[in-house]
């Protein structure tokens, strides 16, 4: 919570939050029961329902009162909801939208760009492979479960979605490639890394391959098919926050491009041009 919530708004928004924090997984115990056959009383779920439909009647309720005190949808949506929940759901949407884009071939933020540079391609055999396997266990468990029609369609959705996120994490790197706008250096893994390093931070860079990274402070990593290709090395650290939010300042970074002498090349050429030569100065 930021200091956005009044007195009554801050007590109420932990009071409904403490009620998620229970109801929510007294929620998935009875799904769990139910799918397994277990008998609920009906009072029970009445009364489980009655406290969701409360929980988000509360939540309506304090958003309004937010947009009525001038607070954009975005900022009281930030304000109700915890922001590693927000980042997760953004995550999972990211995954979903780079399906989309995939499909229509239009990669994500390259508008203007100076210089474009992919890093998928090294890992396409290995994720199509993988999303292969969840399609022949998603064909597998739906003949297994065939006479367990709640089961079936519990776990036949749960399949499916995990097909999708295999092949949306794949779309994400094909359609946000590293990208080189200006005097900024936007470098993207998945849907889950967007770091803008400026160039002026920018200390040396070397095309080198790695195939083991270890976890270090300060270091970043964004292997493909666990290979980097290029790594650059900054004067002062820049913010690469963790999917969760949490701050991560690095000051070393190694990515993978399809190109990597390209993305050297176009790097070394931006530290090193020259600035505009400076016009006479005006007559008074």
């Amino acid at each position: 919570m930021t200091g956005r919530l009044r007195g009554v708004e801050a007590g109420l928004l932990r009071g409904l939050r403490l009620v998620a924090y229970t109801a929510l997984p007294a929620e998935l115990v009875l799904a769990v029961c139910l799918v397994a056959g277990v008998r609920i009383p009906g009072a029970v779920l009445a009364a489980a329902e009655l406290v969701v439909v409360a929980l988000v009647a509360g939540e309506v309720l304090l958003f309004l009162r937010l947009r009525r005190r001038g607070l954009s949808a975005r900022e009281a949506v930030a304000e109700l909801v915890p922001e590693p929940v927000l980042r997760l759901v953004g995550h999972e949407l990211r995954l979903m939208t780079s399906l989309a884009r995939w499909v229509a071939r239009r990669p994500h933020g390259v508008a203007g760009a100076d210089g474009v540079f992919p890093h998928a391609r090294d890992q396409a055999a290995l994720m199509y492979g993988f999303a292969f396997v969840c399609l022949v266990e998603t064909v597998g468990m739906s003949y297994l479960l065939a006479d367990w029609p709640v089961v079936h369609a519990v776990v036949l959705v749960l399949d499916v979605y995990t097909v999708l996120f295999v092949l949306g994490l794949h779309a994400a790197s094909a359609t946000r490639p590293h990208v080189l706008t200006g005097d900024v250096l936007r470098l993207r893994q998945a849907a889950h890394v967007d770091v803008p390093v400026p160039l002026g931070l920018i200390a040396a860079v070397r095309r080198e391959s790695l195939f083991s990274h270890e976890k270090t402070e300060g270091e970043l990593n964004l292997a493909v098919g666990s290979q980097t290709s290029v790594t650059i090395e900054l004067t002062e650290p820049v913010d690469a926050p963790r999917l969760l939010g949490a701050p991560r300042p690095v000051r070393i970074v190694r990515v993978h491009a399809d190109d990597p002498k390209a993305l050297a090349d176009a790097l070394t050429r931006a530290r090193t041009a020259p600035s505009p030569t400076p016009g006479p100065p005006p007559r008074v």
